[in-house]
């Protein structure tokens, strides 16, 4: 499949990308057709692209409009890409994608807030979230959470801004689901 220009294109089509999306490629050795014709495609259709590669040479010949090249050298073993440039991958994506998280409001402080309480891990995680965040205890934190539909970032503005769910679903709507911008003016900082 990765030798197919074309393969990623219907993939690319069936997520219906475009203008408001960022398609990022990765091909370590830099010339994986698959790669290359996808991002083609997701430019063609107005998406942001990047493209990540651990092959400067290869870098230089892709159009898009960002290029991460970490540089790892050669591997240990020849041919193998798995070990430095598999590293180096998963750096540079644990690093976007923690960015990215940050940005779209999914933290508050150094603190995940938008998890989804789909076991009793997550639920008492979010629980100790609640209780560092606003300052609560255990079972207050608990409680708040349960008015919330364990739904954290609401719990949190209604905690913060002491306020009803409505009026803090309101906050969060109007703030882009950001919780520090759902609070301000209440002199509560994040």
């Amino acid at each position: 499949a990765e030798d197919d220009a074309r393969g990623a294109v219907a993939e690319l089509d069936e997520l219906g990308v475009g203008s408001l999306d960022v398609v990022v490629g990765i091909a370590a050795s830099g010339i994986t057709p698959w790669v290359l014709g996808g991002l083609a495609h997701a430019r063609s259709c107005g998406c942001g692209t990047v493209f990540f590669t651990c092959s400067p040479s290869a870098a230089a010949s892709v159009d898009v409009d960002v290029v991460i090249v970490p540089e790892v050298g050669p591997e240990v073993v020849t041919g193998s890409t798995r070990m430095k440039a598999g590293t180096a991958t998963k750096l540079v994506l644990n690093t976007v994608t923690t960015g990215a998280m940050i940005r779209l409001g999914k933290t508050y402080g150094n603190l995940m807030v938008d998890l989804q309480p789909s076991n009793a891990k997550l639920r008492d995680r979010m629980t100790r979230i609640l209780s560092t965040l606003a300052g609560l205890d255990t079972d207050t934190s608990r409680s708040r959470l349960e008015a919330a539909g364990w739904e954290l970032k609401l719990a949190l503005v209604m905690e913060l801004c002491d306020t009803d769910a409505d009026t803090a679903r309101q906050r969060l709507a109007a703030a882009g689901g950001r919780v520090r911008v759902a609070i301000s003016g209440h002199g509560i900082g994040g």
